[in-house]
């Protein structure tokens, strides 16, 4: 096994998809850098090259035309400070009602009446700004007149609890059970047992998702001649780019079945390819190993095997000329049996049961494949698995080449 090497140029079609993606989404930044740097991180690309891509199309397409992110910027902080200013006169004229005319500065008890009786129009901190009164001094006020004097302190424990348990599980967007929220507080350092957890959540009247039964998705093609299988469903890596597997599904959408493909790298459970489409074809299950080797970049040193189903889209030419092509491995599972591909399975029933079931029903493929993006960032970097011991994948790949650095340091 060597190190990373550096990634070869991507794929029109990634490129195309980066552009498209940016096109379809822009609107959900303050600003192009923004989404630049935001989608390019999912995608696994440089938030440069992004830029590089779309300019290239608008400039292909003629649209490079209108004002420029400087001037849209420069309009938008105009538009701000303008509401501001209002906002700010809106506040002077009713503080002139209230307090009534006269140069004194009017008491704290009254500022603080104040701003409570118009916080949920103006808001705390605007009024505090323009009132010149501290809003640390406005939620000392309020707190002290709120505290539940006679509250136990299991009571007031559970409340600073229930805080740390919503912020964990808003964070997943609601998927969290209690076991994930547990572990998730633990690294946090939160001192919490798991039964508090389990009691918190039933009393907020929360639960994470649910996972429902396996849905079968590919055809296995029994005629043709296939590799043998190398995993014997011992699904385990010592390093990266020892052992990878491939998987898609299908989503029922309004504008038709889309079909959504995976490539996973064992070692950490991190997806390193994927691609969302109309089509269950090769090319459709092509375009993700081809994301997967872009930006893995494996060598002949790795000995990296490539294990599927018997799926006619995996044993196609183009498909096993294509990991040949790596110096990829190929391995296949038996006919019609689940197990000899459960890691891959597994995966895309995390899948089904945190994005397809939990956030459906889907419009458009469009919706689809952006979803897809952000539960991959967020499976990658954010989720914590029980297999590789509660970390993310990410964490887990970056501790692995951390102690290898160290022993060969060492060595």
């Amino acid at each position: 096994m060597t190190e990373k090497k550096v990634s070869p140029s991507y794929t029109a079609e990634f490129r195309a998809r980066g552009v498209r993606l940016f096109r379809e989404h822009r609107s959900d930044y303050s600003s192009d850098s923004a989404a630049y740097r935001a989608i390019a991180s999912k995608l696994g690309c440089s938030s440069f090259s992004l830029r590089d891509w779309y300019r290239r199309a608008a400039r292909d397409a003629g649209e490079l035309s209108g004002p420029t992110s400087e001037e849209k910027a420069r309009i938008k902080a105009l538009e701000r400070e303008n509401r501001e200013l209002r906002q700010a006169n809106e506040i002077l004229k009713k503080a002139s009602a209230y307090f009534a005319p006269g140069g004194a500065r009017p008491p704290v008890q009254a500022m603080i009446g104040f701003i409570d009786d118009h916080r949920d129009v103006f808001g705390v901190g605007p009024i505090c700004r323009v009132l010149g009164i501290a809003s640390s001094t406005f939620h000392a006020h309020k707190s002290v007149e709120h505290e539940p004097a006679s509250a136990s302190e299991r009571a007031k424990r559970d409340v600073l609890d229930k805080a740390a348990i919503r912020r964990v599980f808003d964070a997943s967007r609601c998927r969290y059970g209690a076991r994930k929220i547990w572990h998730a507080l633990r690294r946090e350092g939160h001192d919490i047992a798991r039964c508090t957890v389990e009691r918190l959540m039933k009393a907020m009247g929360i639960q994470g998702v649910v996972r429902g039964k396996k849905v079968v998705t590919t055809n296995p093609d029994t005629a043709q001649p296939c590799p043998d299988d190398k995993v014997n469903r011992e699904f385990a890596a010592d390093f990266p780019n020892q052992l990878w597997v491939s998987d898609f599904t299908y989503v029922s959408s309004w504008q038709g079945m889309v079909y959504v493909a995976f490539v996973i790298d064992v070692f950490a459970r991190k997806i390193v390819g994927w691609r969302v489409s109309t089509s269950m074809s090769t090319g459709f299950v092509l375009d993700a190993l081809n994301q997967a080797i872009c930006q893995r970049a494996p060598c002949e040193a790795d000995k990296l095997i490539h294990h599927s189903d018997r799926g006619s889209q995996y044993l196609s030419i183009k498909y096993t000329e294509r990991l040949a092509e790596a110096g990829i491995d190929t391995s296949v599972g038996s006919v019609g049996d689940s197990y000899d591909n459960a890691l891959a399975e597994s995966t895309i029933g995390l899948f089904k049961t945190e994005v397809i079931n939990f956030i459906g029903p889907w419009k458009s493929v469009g919706q689809v494949e952006w979803e897809t993006l952000k539960w991959i960032d967020w499976y990658n970097n954010e989720r914590l698995h029980s297999a590789i011991g509660y970390v993310t994948p990410q964490e887990a790949e970056e501790a692995f080449y951390e102690a290898l650095n160290a022993d060969e340091k060492a060595a």
